[in-house]
């Protein structure tokens, strides 16, 4: 929070570089105790058991999940008790996925408006851990959830990484949105340890052109076995390779890629830079849908996680909708992720159950170059603690300069813009000029989607 004081992020500045290893190796212990104990072994293992069962059974595994889970929401959540009484439906009437025809979709603007009428009457404080995201809209949602479904949750992605040979005690880098090396830094290292968790977590803040041969160098060293993160930033370094014409010095096992949508141009590049093929798997923080790429390079539902529901658009389009019923300290049923996806409707040779997904086509993002050359991909980790923005979006016309369209939540106040103007400028640096712009509506692309950052920029340009 902003206040009168230093706060905790300005006082880890403060800190040389090795006191700030230590601070995030501290924080990699907390997760590795809390998160990875021997009740998600279990889960774990009950997952491996469960990648090759048949579709009927992985199915009916599924429906029963989701009608307990349907029964706990009426008898537990204010929400759902009133939408049930209003739409004349007992939770009896529900047999399986294709009941949730019954109960309207439900989008993140309603969940945010009543995001207390969600809360479980029967979780109480002490068990709720909260969470908070931003997805694609770049509007803040804050919810409850419980350990539990926070680590059935990584449950999940650990089978997928060990489907293609990932082990924890492997090294890897880390690419992604996390503030750990402070913006105003000009001189390397951009990266910081979590010894315990196994990353060298690289700061994607500091991938300017210039500084790129440094966190090349540092891969090298440093051979990590897996490099992890965005597609957008680890796309840069097999940019740089590529027009460098070098290679890695080491052989990689695996690139592994999450939070945006990965193109078929980026896999081309990666594997022609990095000579291995990247993988993906697909979720978000609300747990209401996962894929899970196989061997063959089928994304696959994961049926024993979520109860996933594809709405038809046109062609080969569908809605994402989903139900996290991994989830009992806010349930959320029918809940539209405002992502599209391209269905394949070949059953896959690796045998496992879950439908096949061809594409999803709903996180294609431009850049935003910083004022310090450094190009960003995906930013709506700025966003995820604003509950009273309703939407967000990122616009560049000029190197060094964006344009942040805010609509407002009914609740938005001078805190919150003092607040978001302190964050962007954490990650952006005193060399980006930033301008907020408050707009009634966001446009839409023709299939409804919202593009969180665009760029006019030739070199920010997700041409593909």
């Amino acid at each position: 929070m902003l206040n009168s004081g230093i706060n905790k992020g300005e006082i880890y500045n403060i800190f040389p570089v090795w006191v700030q290893n230590i601070i995030c190796s501290l924080e990699g212990w907390r997760i590795n105790i809390s998160r990875y104990d021997k009740n998600f072994k279990k889960l774990l293992l009950d997952k491996g058991e469960k990648a090759f069962c048949s579709y009927d059974e992985i199915c009916d595994f599924r429906d029963r999940r989701l009608i307990e889970f349907i029964d706990w929401s009426y008898k537990t959540v204010p929400y759902y008790r009133r939408l049930f009484k209003s739409l004349g439906i007992l939770p009896s009437d529900f047999n399986s996925i294709e009941d949730l025809q019954k109960i309207l979709i439900l989008t993140k603007k309603e969940a945010q408006d009543k995001s207390k009428d969600f809360i479980s009457e029967k979780i109480p404080p002490k068990k709720q851990v909260m969470i908070h995201t931003s997805g694609s809209t770049g509007g803040g949602l804050r919810f409850a959830s419980t350990k539990d479904a926070i680590q059935e949750q990584f449950a999940i992605h650990w089978r997928f990484l060990g489907w293609h040979g990932f082990k924890s005690e492997m090294w890897r880098g880390y690419f992604g949105g996390r503030s750990i090396v402070p913006i105003n830094q000009h001189r390397p290292p951009f990266w910081r340890y979590n010894f315990p968790g196994r990353q060298i977590i690289f700061s994607g803040y500091h991938m300017s052109d210039g500084n790129l041969m440094y966190f090349i160098d540092k891969i090298n060293k440093s051979k990590p076995l897996w490099l992890i993160g965005y597609p957008s930033l680890v796309t840069l370094l097999a940019d740089y390779l590529l027009i460098k014409g070098k290679f890695l010095d080491y052989k990689l096992k695996g690139i592994a890629l999450c939070s945006e949508n990965l193109m078929p141009h980026q896999i081309q590049k990666m594997e022609k830079a990095f000579c291995v093929k990247p993988i993906q798997d697909y979720g978000q923080t609300e747990a209401v849908a996962n894929f899970s790429e196989c061997e063959y390079g089928n994304l696959h539902v994961d049926e024993d996680f979520s109860a996933v529901q594809f709405i038809h658009i046109d062609d080969n389009k569908y809605r994402v909708v989903g139900t996290n019923f991994t989830n009992l300290a806010t349930p959320l049923i029918n809940y539209d992720t405002g992502d599209i996806v391209s269905l394949n409707g070949e059953k896959c040779n690796c045998g496992r159950p879950g439908r096949v997904v061809k594409e999803v086509d709903g996180r294609k993002e431009d850049y935003v170059i910083l004022g310090n050359g450094a190009k960003l991909g995906r930013m709506d980790h700025v966003f995820k603690d604003f509950i009273n923005i309703r939407e967000a979006q990122i616009y560049q016309r000029i190197p060094g300069q964006i344009e942040v369209r805010i609509v407002k939540g009914r609740n938005y106040t001078d805190k919150d813009e003092l607040q978001l103007l302190y964050e962007l400028r954490k990650r952006v640096g005193d060399e980006t000029k930033i301008d907020l712009n408050y707009v009634n509506q966001l446009e839409r692309t023709s299939r409804g989607k919202l593009r969180f950052v665009i760029s006019d920029i030739d070199e920010g340009m997700n041409k593909y």
